[in-house]
């Protein structure tokens, strides 16, 4: 099982979120899906909002919050990341890395593990070549701020307004230590 999608799991263990054991598989439900996508679209914005200021620590918080609500769909289904080919354009621009993205939350929408994967494989390789980051320790610092900051509450069941907050992310610390010089 992927190291990152661990710390997905042991998160949802630990603060009572539905998932299936591992490896059983599940679907997610319209509504699941639904809520899933809101959340990849709000971490979708404020990356792209990090972007227009340049701010890198802030971009590489944007790229590990996508990753993260990747994976937390993925352990909801039971799966595992399915390794994907990713690529993005590398000529310079902004336009790119925006249109990647943007296309990869859109296909999110399927509700397949397959295109959650692709999502977080794509943060991960941007956050190497196009902000030269560390995505381990970037995410390991998202992952022990989420575990400090979260309290544990019982099941929402189908309340979706109490899941999308129980599973929002709070605000990254500042991973400027992720940064390479």
């Amino acid at each position: 099982m992927n190291k990152h999608l661990q710390k997905v799991r042991e998160f949802h263990q630990r603060f009572g979120i539905e998932q299936p054991e591992y490896p059983e598989t599940a679907h997610l439900s319209d509504m699941d899906i639904v809520m899933r996508q809101a959340l990849l679209m709000d971490c979708g914005s404020e990356t792209f909002k990090a972007i227009t200021s340049g701010d890198l620590a802030k971009i590489l918080a944007g790229l590990v919050d996508l990753a993260y609500n990747a994976l937390a769909a993925i352990a909801c289904r039971g799966d595992d990341v399915i390794a994907t080919s990713v690529n993005w354009r590398q000529d310079g621009s902004v336009l790119s890395v925006m249109r990647v993205l943007a296309d990869k939350i859109n296909n999110c929408s399927s509700g397949e593990s397959i295109h959650y994967s692709a999502l977080y494989n794509i943060c991960e390789q941007l956050t190497r070549g196009f902000i030269n980051a560390d995505f381990d320790k970037a995410f390991n610092m998202v992952h022990d701020n989420l575990l400090r900051s979260s309290t544990s509450s019982g099941s929402a069941g189908h309340d979706y307004a109490q899941r999308i907050a129980k599973e929002t992310l709070p605000e990254a610390p500042d991973l400027s230590d992720a940064l390479y010089e």
